[in-house]
């Protein structure tokens, strides 16, 4: 390769340099009559280009260009010299190099002290390559003579090249970095046709343009060219130093920093590149083609007219650019276009999320809604549920079924109100918020935007980010969304905005009441294994290198995953013990060992371990005062035992299992709904004095609060002090008040799953719960019965059995001695 191309610039030329002499007429005469051989060994140039006649030095550093120097060295010293097309090209190919090049002759070669091959060649004349007859150990090719035009020299053209002499004389003389010297080679050349290469091959100018000036076979029309050329150069270097004489100065730092930007600009227009005005211009044309409103345009062309007049090394530059770039970056007015095939749309959802028709069937109704009338506000859907159930991957979902981009932003953990609103463009660093940010990314104002975690927004001494989504959930309001960074409305009522969370019960109530919630309940096992069989098992097989015929699992197995190592209402935990069983078929698949792709249970517990939970959870009913009741947590449904006992005593009520303030006060109603009921219920009202109550939860370490405990807790009372058995593989939820009545509870879907999980076969619920039942597919609750009730009497006569348990106590009321008495 050649590592640089040190070409002799006329500072270097003297009138004694030996390496440049003249070329008289008669020379010139005799170079043309030389015949041209037919084939000559090709050198391809880099970054400059050989004329005719003139000699110049170059560096070889490139394996086939040394060994073509040093054998036509030895020979007779004539070879072929083109440039090549693309200077970054290290081995180019017969493509990649320009037809027309020069014959030259190899006048020296040096052997420099950093180990480079310096060789000084000559142009002789031009010619035109044809065929390539051979490429190793270096290029050679079939040339044929590229004639000149021959010329009459009148008048005209004689005053054309003493203009091009006169040009360069004063290009020398304008120039403070080329001697003098300089002007006196050119002063003493005579042949037109040197003078015009000599100029052509030492002139300012790139390789491209002077390969164009070796290509035109008519003198005249390059000496044009080359005219064309210096005169641009010259008038550049009098507008330079024109420059340099207005603003020579004692100038401090800034004043020298805006010279040398004035300069920059000056020498950019002049050669045709951009400039911070072109740019600042091209700005402006591409705000002319956008869509947006005149408040918009009007704030942008403002900006624009502000760069205008402002220094670019000012420190408010950077600020107004950035913020004219977010205005051309934002998507004003700029959709995608819905996708309204509403049968593809329920294919795409039921293909990436098995279940969750509830989900589903809104997301339909808001499409079929936006097909009839093309034009609607989007709701603001929350779909809350469990972790784990597919509620953020169902945002990415509905986004590829209505053909929409998809955005998502994570809320957990944002506690500065900036996070939503941006700042102040006054703050050093500041930025919009996330929602704009996330919008100018997408490129789309009607995304699916997916804000995700809604309900773990906090609020601080730097403010209220739960607040500052009230404008942005809002379909009244957030056709107008305010950004404080922006400064501008910007219209979010296209965006379909789809929020995730675990619970409402944290949500900021004014914001809640913006959002249409939409319950995401837990997974029945048989829901639970179609997943696993859809998308768990090939997920985890493509991630970790199996093919399908390499890892099974049967259904049978499957279940017995979710039964025994998993307890949740999702399928995340379901996913990581797939992933458990994958990595343990694929270390057998990488060692080259004996496997079964279906595992058996066997397997299973081999590389999991053993069981976790036990399938059966349900306890037996000897003993009195135990009542199987049902909750909802974080995680799905939960079956919970609640314990009541009696102790000799003064009929004081302790409870205990780490209980919130909710269930204690449901304890407190339970017990005195009972006092007050005693008869009712064939209880003698002396025996609350005589005995204590104590309540318990078991796993006292977690955490319990919610109002769904009420009527078990009076159930276990009432039982405790009848000693009567409780109905096998039976649960309950719902709530009491103080005259009774039986209140209606949430999370029934979640609650009535844990049921079943735990082979309970009855359920007593409120009357009022019964929709949920409903709601939910009657092949997951075929083997269950549900009994509602409205009032305790139906409770207790429906739960309590006749039979008295095993060795009962003895609640006989022990009578007061009279003398106590008085």
């Amino acid at each position: 390769m050649f590592d640089s191309f040190d070409q002799i610039p006329s500072l270097f030329i003297t009138e004694d340099t030996e390496f440049f002499p003249l070329m008289s007429n008669d020379e010139e005469e005799e170079i043309n009559k030389e015949p041209i051989p037919d084939i000559l060994p090709i050198l391809p140039l880099r970054n400059t280009v050989l004329f005719p006649g003139v000699i110049i030095p170059i560096t070889v550093g490139r394996d086939k260009s040394i060994k073509l120097i040093r054998e036509a060295y030895k020979s007779n010293r004539i070879i072929g010299v083109v440039a090549q097309k693309n200077v970054n090209v290290e081995d180019p190919s017969v493509d990649e190099l320009n037809t027309i090049g020069t014959v030259a002759a190899i006048l020296k070669m040096l052997q420099m002290p950093d180990g480079n091959t310096t060789v000084i060649i000559q142009g002789k004349k031009r010619f035109e390559m044809g065929e390539v007859v051979q490429t190793e150990p270096y290029l050679k090719a079939r040339v044929s003579a590229f004639g000149e035009t021959k010329i009459r020299t009148d008048k005209e053209f004689s005053a054309l090249v003493n203009s091009v002499k006169d040009l360069a004389m004063q290009i020398i003389e304008t120039s403070p970095n080329i001697p003098t010297e300089a002007g006196i080679a050119i002063k003493n050349i005579e042949n037109s046709s040197f003078l015009i290469n000599f100029i052509s091959s030492n002139m300012n100018a790139d390789v491209a343009e002077k390969q164009k000036l070796l290509e035109i076979a008519d003198l005249k029309k390059r000496a044009e060219l080359v005219f064309k050329h210096l005169s641009q150069e010259l008038q550049m270097l009098e507008l330079k130093n024109q420059i340099q004489s207005k603003v020579r100065t004692d100038i401090d730092k800034q004043q020298r920093e805006y010279f040398l930007n004035q300069q920059l600009r000056t020498i950019q227009e002049e050669l045709g590149g951009s400039t911070p005005d072109a740019e600042i211009q091209d700005l402006r044309k591409r705000g002319n083609k956008k869509k947006w409103g005149k408040e918009v345009h009007e704030a942008f062309d403002k900006e624009i007219d502000k760069l205008l007049r402002m220094n670019p090394a000012a420190a408010e530059y950077s600020v107004v650019l950035n913020y004219a770039e977010l205005l051309l970056e934002l998507p004003w007015n700029e959709y995608t276009k819905d996708n309204f095939d509403l049968k593809r749309a329920q294919r795409v959802l039921d293909k990436d999320h098995y279940g969750m028709e509830k989900v589903k069937d809104r997301i339909l109704e808001f499409l079929a809604v936006l097909k009839l009338k093309n034009n609607m506000k989007a709701p603001i859907l929350c779909l809350v549920g469990p972790p784990g159930v597919g509620k953020t991957s169902l945002g990415r979902s509905i986004a590829k079924a209505v053909g929409r981009k998809y955005v998502r932003m994570a809320l957990g953990g944002i506690h500065d109100e900036a996070d939503i609103r941006g700042h102040r463009r006054t703050y050093i660093g500041a930025m919009p918020g996330r929602i704009i940010q996330s919008l100018r990314k997408v490129k789309s104002a009607n995304p699916v935007f997916v804000l995700d975690e809604i309900e773990k927004v906090g609020s601080d001494f730097r403010g209220d980010p739960s607040s500052a989504l009230l404008e942005v959930l809002d379909p009244e309001q957030n056709n107008a969304f305010y950004d404080h960074y922006v400064e501008l409305d910007f219209d979010l009522s296209n965006v379909l905005f789809i929020a995730t969370a675990n619970s409402t019960s944290s949500i900021h109530p004014a914001l809640k009441d913006r959002l249409e919630i939409i319950e995401v309940n837990g997974y029945t096992i048989e829901e639970k294994v179609e997943i696993a069989r859809r998308h768990l098992i090939p997920k985890q097989r493509e991630a970790h290198g199996l093919k399908g015929n390499q890892f099974k699992l049967s259904p049978k197995i499957i279940e017995k995953v979710i039964e025994e190592y998993t307890r949740e209402s999702g399928v995340r935990g379901l996913e990581k013990k797939i992933a458990t069983l994958v990595r343990g078929t694929a270390k057998k698949v990488a060692m080259e060992e004996e496997y079964m792709p279906s595992l058996t249970a066997k397997d299973v517990e081999s590389i999991i371990g053993a069981p976790v939970f036990d399938k059966e959870l349900y306890e037996d009913n000897e003993h009195a005062g135990v009542v199987t009741g049902l909750a909802w947590t974080a995680v799905g449904g939960d079956i919970l035992f609640i314990e009541s006992s009696l102790s000799p005593g003064k009929g004081k009520l302790t409870l205990t299992g780490n209980l919130g303030d909710v269930m204690k006060e449901s304890a407190m109603i339970a017990l005195a709904y009972l006092k007050a009921n005693a008869g009712k219920f064939g209880i003698e009202p002396k025996l609350f004095d005589q005995w204590d109550i104590h309540i318990h939860i078991p796993a006292g370490a977690i955490p319990k609060d919610g109002p769904s405990a009420g009527i078990t807790m009076l159930t276990a009372l009432a039982s405790a002090f009848t000693q009567r058995k409780v109905r096998p593989h039976l649960a309950m939820t719902g709530e009491i008040t103080l005259r009774g009545k039986v209140l209606p509870v949430g999370g029934i879907k979640e609650k009535i799953l844990a049921a079943r999980r735990a082979d309970i076969t009855d359920v007593i619920l409120c009357k009022n719960n019964k929709k949920d039942i409903e709601e939910i597919k009657q092949h997951y609750i075929k083997d269950m019965k549900f009994h509602y009730v409205s009032d305790m009497d139906e409770v207790l006569q429906r739960a309590l059995m006749d039979e008295i348990v095993k060795e009962p106590l003895d609640l006989k009321v022990k009578e007061i001695p009279p003398s106590l008495a008085n």
